[in-house]
């Protein structure tokens, strides 16, 4: 089973019942406290974290004096627009004594399934982590309308944690675990300590929401395992609603954990390997040698470009020989790489007149 601080990389998933007073409608800032203390200590073990939180409606709801009710979707996004700046200031308020660095990351569901907005997400998030931020994720309610929604904060947490190849994925909510049957309506209910497989029997088991602050019920979260646990990240749902609930899970808090199918890394390979090529880079030699050895492929090792792709196509590289060496999302389209093949990545800004990645394909967009 999977402990907190064995993580190298985690997203917590914090929903609005816990941030906001139901019944006040104020942040419950000492709980967001006890948080902060639980990012400091994960922080202190160099585990990486990311924060995808909900709770801008409901704190704007209480500021614009709407009804605790189902909201319309203009009445929403203005709660959405006047909430998310005082849950970013929250943040940044318990975090900043501690010397954390927080960002703001507001993304909708467009930004996952547009493969070349997914990049850049990816990118500036990862940016984010290197740099020792914690980036606080929520939905951008403010401009999402349906079609272009998560619609709930667990399965985008788990589309960030695919995104940033996190390990573990914990999801604080207001039951200590999956159950059987809902617990408050039977007393036979068995919890689960670790799900290794998501199988039917498991999917009959899950029930809806029972919060009127929260979307999620059971069905979304255990969406939101499948997703994780695929792409190599464990996922845990505990009891979010005590102090320092990340603690309280590290010593043995009431908690069940879905089991991962495989690595991040191992995953996130076999996605690009599976993926169909939309055009072609010749390396050289000395291209194919770096590549070897773990490393980005910037446009000076390319020779040759073919076909016609944009940016995060699955594109083919091939060494001198025209053997295959292996699949990659392009950060350029195959114009792009035409003008700045050969050339140094300092070079670029002044080859397309306006600034690029470094790297033509990440080393972690790529399978050899």
């Amino acid at each position: 089973m999977a402990t907190l601080s064995t993580a190298r990389r985690v997203v917590i998933k914090i929903g609005s019942a816990l941030l906001v007073d139901r019944d006040s409608g104020n942040l419950r800032r000492d709980w967001l406290t006890g948080l902060a203390q639980d990012v400091l200590w994960l922080k202190g073990l160099g585990c990486d974290v990311v924060l995808v939180s909900s709770g801008s409606i409901a704190l704007g709801r209480g500021v614009l004096g709407l009804p605790p009710t189902v909201l319309a979707l203009e009445q929403a996004q203005a709660a959405a627009a006047v909430g998310q700046i005082r849950l970013a200031r929250a943040y940044e308020e318990v975090l900043a004594p501690h010397d954390i660095t927080t960002a703001q990351v507001l993304v909708t569901l467009e930004d996952s399934a547009n493969r070349r907005r997914y990049l850049n997400s990816r990118a500036t998030l990862e940016q984010l982590l290197s740099l020792g931020v914690v980036p606080i994720v929520n939905e951008n309610d403010t401009i999402a309308t349906d079609e272009i929604r998560f619609g709930d904060n667990d399965r985008l947490a788990a589309q960030i944690a695919v995104t940033v190849g996190a390990d573990q994925l914990i999801l604080l909510s207001d039951v200590d675990g999956f159950y059987s049957a809902n617990p408050s309506q039977d007393p036979t209910a068995k919890r689960y300590d670790v799900i290794d497989s998501i199988t039917p029997e498991i999917e009959a088991m899950a029930g809806d929401a029972g919060s009127g602050l929260s979307k999620g019920g059971m069905k979304t979260k255990l969406m939101a395992a499948r997703t994780a646990t695929t792409a190599g990240c464990a996922m845990a749902i505990t009891d979010g609603f005590v102090m320092r609930p990340l603690t309280a899970l590290e010593g043995g808090a009431n908690a069940t954990w879905f089991s991962a199918q495989s690595d991040p890394q191992a995953a996130r390979k076999r996605w690009i390997a599976a993926m169909k090529p939309r055009g072609a880079v010749t390396l050289d030699a000395g291209a194919v040698a770096a590549l070897a050895r773990g490393t980005s492929l910037l446009p000076a090792g390319v020779t040759a470009v073919e076909g016609r792709f944009e940016r995060g196509d699955s594109i083919a590289m091939y060494d001198p020989a025209g053997h295959a060496v292996g699949l990659g999302l392009s950060r350029y389209s195959a114009e792009e790489i035409g003008q700045i093949k050969g050339h140094k990545s300092a070079e670029i800004e002044a080859l397309l007149g306006y600034p690029g990645r470094a790297a033509l394909i990440h080393r972690d967009d790529m399978a050899l």
